[in-house]
């Protein structure tokens, strides 16, 4: 296969910089633009463009002799209401538009299966309705509509949408479990835990990029579900990630009405890291059909839940120093447990 020039926007993030490495081991050259400094081993062999998808001007400079986009960046649910809109939808529109005007080969946008609101089924298929909630999945709804205008314009633009994936340089909230089963803590849950959330190895995510960047264009230019195959119930799934701790503890159930209510408030006070679709989803079922994927993608991933958080939590422990201290609000830190550590004490 031809080795192609590939623009990660959002390469220094969690994502990006998977895709990066990703990318460099099968020959291709890498663009990553980021708001963020790209402070990686690979930057040497990285063309690093430091900008903000909003300016124009940044995404004309990283479009420059690019054939094939991978448009990951956007401003995650804990940042302010506007800044989320600016950058998912007006900086979205600037990297297809500038596409178009380079004769980019193809897109492929980075959605989420936010834009399923909280469903009233399972499993979700690509074409049930679309019903984000809060900003972050309101503007991810709408960034799709952006796309597929494109499409409507000649553009191939595969839509991806992956459940909430884990991997080597991802934090955030799954720090909060990889935080309490390195202390030796048992880990709360919302509900009994025996609902079903799938989630995603980052590099089952990578492939199914992959595959939208190679396969037909035709069977290419259409909108994917993508998560793990394997997966049993949250409570066993997360119970997986505190054997490996070794500290014998086990997942401690809690009734969710009171907790979402206590998290409702504390998120309105600014004492809690979660979110609310992340408390409000967290017991209940969250599975889609990746069966569209498999059949027309060949999409067959590798992990499972287990797999996947194991993975990381592994990746946690061997990398602890490098992050200690730091907290923030994206998938590369932790995030700050704000009135959650003291709860920490009771475990």
């Amino acid at each position: 296969m031809t080795a192609s020039t590939y623009l990660i926007t959002g390469g220094a993030g969690f994502l990006g910089i998977n895709l990066v490495r990703y990318l460099l081991a099968r020959g291709h050259d890498v663009v990553s633009l980021d708001i963020a400094d790209f402070s990686y081993p690979e930057r040497d062999r990285v063309r690093v463009i430091k900008g903000d998808i909003r300016d124009r001007s940044s995404v004309d400079r990283a479009m420059q002799g690019v054939q094939i986009v991978v448009h990951t960046a956007a401003a995650l649910p804990l940042y302010k209401k506007e800044d989320i809109y600016s950058t998912d939808l007006d900086g979205t529109r600037n990297v297809l538009q500038s596409a178009f005007e380079h004769g980019v080969e193809r897109v492929i946008h980075i959605s989420s299966t936010a834009v399923y609101g909280i469903p009233d089924h399972h499993p979700l298929y690509e074409d049930d309705q679309l019903q984000g909630v809060g900003p972050y999945g309101e503007a991810k709804v709408k960034a799709e509509e952006i796309c597929r205008n494109y499409r409507e314009q000649g553009m191939c633009v595969p839509i991806i949408r992956p459940k909430s994936f884990v991997g080597p340089e991802r934090l955030g909230v799954f720090a909060l479990l990889y935080d309490w089963a390195r202390d030796g803590k048992g880990f709360p849950m919302i509900g009994s835990g025996n609902n079903r959330y799938q989630l995603l190895d980052v590099d089952d995510l990578c492939d199914a990029i992959y595959l939208c960047a190679t396969i037909d264009r035709k069977r290419a230019n259409d909108t994917f579900n993508i998560g793990a195959r394997e997966f049993t119930t949250m409570r066993e799934d997360y119970q997986a990630v505190l054997d490996a701790a070794g500290f014998g503890k086990k997942v401690v159930p809690f009734p969710a009405g009171p907790v979402i209510w206590t998290l409702r408030v504390l998120e309105a006070l600014r004492l809690s890291p979660l979110y609310r679709w992340v408390y409000e989803t967290a017991a209940t079922d969250s599975f889609v059909s990746i069966e569209k994927a498999e059949r027309v993608l060949g999409f067959a991933p590798k992990y499972s839940n287990k797999d996947a958080l194991v993975r990381n939590y592994r990746w946690y422990i061997e990398h602890l120093k490098e992050f200690e201290g730091a907290s923030g609000v994206s998938h590369r830190v932790p995030w700050k447990q704000g009135i959650l550590r003291l709860a920490k004490i009771f475990f």
